[in-house]
């Protein structure tokens, strides 16, 4: 694809001497290019057509972008190239970390800390649901006459139940949130964890960072614990099983994700056997003992 007729849109790249542009490979969803103009480096990010069906709203990822690098978490994005919705972003230099790296005791207490800013924020555009959108994929999924698995119903029935359980006692107080704490999203600039791709931002449960968070790093119980007691100090039982709650409803919704992108994507990439993966944790998940006592506690 030739990107140049991009690239002449956005004034630092149009009035540089030298420009010199990298693809970035990795996404599933996306294409990424690195663009170094006089020695600064920028992403351009460039979301493709389907992305519409996932939910996404690029001028809401790009302002809650804009609000989290106010708040020192995210890369700052410098423009929005509409209609398409492309991004230009400043290049964070830094590290990537495994899961395994992530996951200590120091790390954990990092993240949170990343994550503490952002949901202190006073408001952001958009809302996410990990319960509206397992519905709204399922919809999606079925227009572009996807074969979804048998249980699919007994899925939402569980999805449903969780969320009755949650909100029964106190209602949702909603916080800016991230929604897709993936491993390839966080970067150690050396100061400190930087988060990538605000395309799910918005307002949100934070207990679905907390859950998703972890279960993308697959944490352990102690894990779990560990993040829980950073974030809350002194967590309580309610607090406690709404992560793991959130833990299982962040499965769901990547198996949906997934039954959308087996409609929509041009890319090479077995989304049913990744779709697949989630969907048999979720099911083994609430069919145990601890799933009922979550429900009871949360």
């Amino acid at each position: 694809m030739d990107i140049q007729p991009i690239l002449q849109r956005v004034p630092q790249f149009v009035s540089a001497k030298s420009l010199e542009v990298v693809e970035l490979t990795g996404g599933i969803t996306n294409k990424n290019y690195k663009i170094t103009a006089d020695g600064e480096s920028f992403v351009l990010r460039m979301g493709g057509n389907e992305t519409k069906y996932l939910g996404i709203d690029r001028a809401v990822e790009y302002e809650c972008s804009r609000l989290a690098a106010q708040s020192g978490v995210a890369p700052d994005p410098v423009a929005f190239l509409a209609p398409e919705g492309f991004i230009v972003a400043r290049f964070v230099s830094g590290k990537g970390m495994s899961a395994e790296e992530i996951g200590t005791e120091e790390n954990i207490a990092r993240v949170v800390a990343s994550m503490k800013s952002y949901h202190a924020i006073e408001k952001f555009p958009g809302y996410f649901s990990p319960f509206r959108v397992a519905e709204d994929y399922r919809k999606t999924a079925e227009s572009f006459n996807v074969k979804l698995p048998a249980k699919m119903d007994w899925y939402l029935e569980k999805s449903a139940e969780i969320e009755k359980a949650m909100y029964a006692r106190e209602p949702l107080t909603l916080r800016p949130c991230h929604n897709d704490l993936l491993n390839g999203n966080f970067i150690d600039d050396g100061a400190r964890i930087v988060i990538l791709d605000w395309e799910y931002g918005g307002m949100g449960d934070i207990f679905f960072d907390l859950g998703n968070f972890a279960v993308q790093h697959e944490f352990t119980v102690e894990q779990d614990d560990i993040l829980l007691r950073t974030y809350f100090g002194n967590p309580t039982d309610s607090q406690r099983a709404h992560q793991k709650l959130m833990k299982i409803m962040s499965d769901l919704r990547e198996a949906m994700w997934a039954q959308v992108q087996r409609g929509v994507s041009k890319l090479d990439f077995d989304y049913e056997g990744y779709g697949q993966k989630y969907f048999e944790r979720f099911e083994s998940n609430t069919s145990g003992g601890d799933y009922q006592m979550w429900l009871e506690e949360v």
